[in-house]
């Protein structure tokens, strides 16, 4: 029996429900008993620490989790990055660097950051209770994770904008004659493609060279491009040029967020319900799309080209920097929302299972994506008489400009092209809306439980955060619009911030929370002990990969420049870095400011901030020699209701 006292004076939320009643010394013994793997939790805790309260919403079904977690982690970069990755860096060759990063860098992290959060069920910053004193960690995913909420849904609303104009024939970007073409517009492609390939593109989601594979020649542009350019995004001349506001844009926006906030309005009840389309139309669409892929005419070469192996590849340091970059992008390790959704968990639910699952489903899906893709950028470019390197494309590059002309050279073009964009929408919104709901966990956890937004019900502040987001989104909907998207997106969530935060949350745990305490901790959780190589890659591995590739970055680091044309001006490029570092220095301002505000010698503020607040919930799990310190003074206020739970 373990009895829990509570005040009687005050609410059973806010009762302190930790803090030692008695000493040490008091009633209790100084020899340690055997431990177990479930009796870990406080031996190294400092004698005030304080329980938090938790009580909280958990998952209907555990395949809700699964399905959110395929959700939110398999996304636009599966599809329209991975494969061209895969055919610029060695066709089949660059699969062994990515296998291995995905065991010494994805999986690891990932599951990390999943059973941090069953073990703490808590979101966002209060996950980091763990060890207080980096609770940094938790502000920097926040304000990363709010960057991509911001700028991520443009792409949706895009998708929803073009699938919009796939209900007519012929399709809008597929002839000339428009309001928004020009004289020197043309419908024959190949005339405009040069015979040069795509030059690399930085390691985000959108790097929006666009037109580099097919670059204007002789004054020509093809009718897909200026669709994309003089009607959705009525492109400006710079980022200091941000002209009006597309009102149809606006409406497009306006509709995703709408779907996004009664997606998640009512938590994870709700969200796991429609996840479960979101997260499987997605596949069926691309099965359909693979298996027409297929049947055209030099879809074969297309498959070819994409898996040809170049073995010489293999000694590129890019190409490893490439595998390491794409992982960490794909498994959308360090934005936190991993943590929010596995704090929904059951506390002894198999998350390490979970972990692999996931990655073979992510992985799976980059992979299969590839042959969707270069099934139809094969056929494109025998349709066209180029060489495939000539239109293959990654990033919104793909999606809004090759594609499309692919789309427009097949029949029943109106038919695959609403096939395409839906996919796009779909799989785009599931991961938008587990972050959003990431966010909010995060939120709803950092609150005091007495304070006004507290007090207001989860539509509320779900609707205050959707708002808020929708007001920054209306400057990417002018025409200078695109110049701000790619710097929210070349800096915001970059490899760069990613791979910093992915760092510190492997040292952190590993060290100085301890790697063998935490892996007891996972014990306590799914019954048995995970591989050891998981604690390997938390302490030495991982954070030697992370810092690798994060410097790599910094001293390759080159300016922002859009279409391969336009470079912008200096102070974009401090805007761009504010963003940045507005996330990274969230960890050692944090820490900095913890122990100035704290008293006592320095090792006395580590102990004390580096103590973990447990949850209501860990109780449990007290090894029975720490039973007294639960356990009420004789001397101590009568107004004292004592509570026993059997475990």
């Amino acid at each position: 029996i373990v009895k829990i006292a509570f005040k009687s004076d005050e609410s059973q939320e806010e009762a302190e429900v930790a803090r030692p009643l008695v000493s040490e010394t008091e009633g209790s013994s100084p020899e340690v008993a055997e431990p177990s793997v479930c009796m870990g939790l406080m031996e190294t805790g400092d004698p005030n620490t304080e329980l938090g309260h938790s009580e909280r919403q958990t998952w209907s079904r555990q395949m809700d989790f699964i399905m959110s977690c395929v959700g939110f982690a398999v996304g636009l970069g599966n599809v329209w990055r991975f494969p061209y990755l895969c055919y610029k860096n060695g066709g089949g060759v660059f699969l062994i660097p990515y296998v291995l990063m995905v065991f010494v860098g994805g999986v690891p992290v990932f599951f990390l950051e999943i059973a941090l959060g069953q073990f703490m069920k808590q979101g966002g910053v209060a996950t980091w209770n763990i060890a207080p004193l980096f609770k940094g960690l938790g502000l920097a995913s926040m304000v990363i994770v709010f960057f991509c909420n911001t700028y991520y849904i443009m792409v949706l609303a895009w998708a929803l904008y073009f699938l919009a104009h796939s209900f007519t024939s012929p399709l809008p970007w597929a002839t000339c004659g428009h309001e928004w073409n020009t004289v020197n517009c043309t419908t024959n492609f190949s005339r405009v493609c040069l015979n040069q390939s795509l030059s690399p593109s930085p390691p985000n989601v959108s790097s929006l060279n666009t037109s580099a594979s097919c670059l204007e020649h002789t004054g020509l542009r093809s009718s897909v491009m200026e669709f994309w350019e003089r009607k959705v995004l009525r492109l400006s001349g710079g980022l200091d040029e941000v002209g009006d506001i597309s009102g149809y844009m606006v409406l497009c926006l306006l509709a995703t967020w709408v779907i996004v906030y009664f997606c998640i309005w009512k938590g994870v009840k709700s969200a796991g319900k429609v996840v479960y389309f979101t997260a499987v139309f997605p596949y069926l669409v691309l099965v359909v799309l693979f298996v027409h892929g297929v049947s055209l005419p030099g879809a074969l070469n297309g498959i070819t080209y994409y898996l040809k192996p170049n073995w010489s590849k293999l000694s590129e340091a890019q190409v490893w920097i490439d595998a390491a970059t794409q992982i960490f992008f794909s498994y959308a390790i360090g934005l936190g929302a991993l943590t929010a959704l596995g704090s929904y968990n059951r506390f002894n639910n198999n998350c390490y299972q979970d972990a692999f699952i996931l990655a073979l489903i992510n992985s799976g899906t980059s992979f299969f994506a590839g042959f969707v893709v270069f099934s139809v950028l094969g056929f494109m470019a025998a349709e066209q008489g180029v060489d495939i390197s000539n239109v293959a494309e990654s990033g919104p590059g793909l999606a809004f400009i090759a594609y499309p002309k692919a789309v427009s050279l097949m029949p029943l073009a109106p038919l695959w092209a609403v096939l395409f964009f839906l996919m796009l929408l779909v799989l785009g919104l599931d991961s938008q809306f587990v972050g959003v709901e990431g966010f909010i966990t995060g939120i709803m956890d950092m609150l005091p439980p007495k304070s006004f937004l507290c007090s207001l019900r989860r539509e509320v502040v779900v609707a205050i955060c959707c708002f808020t987001c929708f007001t920054i989104d209306l400057s990417m909907v002018t025409q200078g619009g695109m110049y701000v998207f790619q710097l929210f997106d070349y800096y915001s969530a970059s490899g760069i911030t990613l791979l910093w935060q992915a760092f510190w949350e492997c040292v952190v745990v590993a060290w100085v929370y301890g790697a063998d305490r935490f892996m007891d901790n996972v014990a306590c959780m799914i019954g048995y002990r995970p591989l050891p190589y998981m604690k390997w890659c938390w302490s030495y591995v991982t954070p030697v990969v992370c810092m690798g590739v994060f410097f790599f970055h910094v001293v390759n680091y080159k300016r922002l420049v859009y279409n391969a044309v336009y470079v912008y001006p200096w102070w974009g490029e401090v805007l761009g870095w504010f963003l940045a570092l507005s996330s990274m220095l969230c960890i050692p301002l944090t820490v900095l400011y913890k122990l100035l505000h704290c008293k006592g010698s320095l090792m006395e503020r580590w102990q004390h901030l580096t103590t973990p607040i447990w949850g209501r919930h860990h109780l449990e799990f007290l090894p029975p020699e720490n039973e007294a310190r639960l356990l009420p003074k004789a001397e101590d206020n009568k107004n004292t209701l004592l509570y026993e739970s059997v475990i």
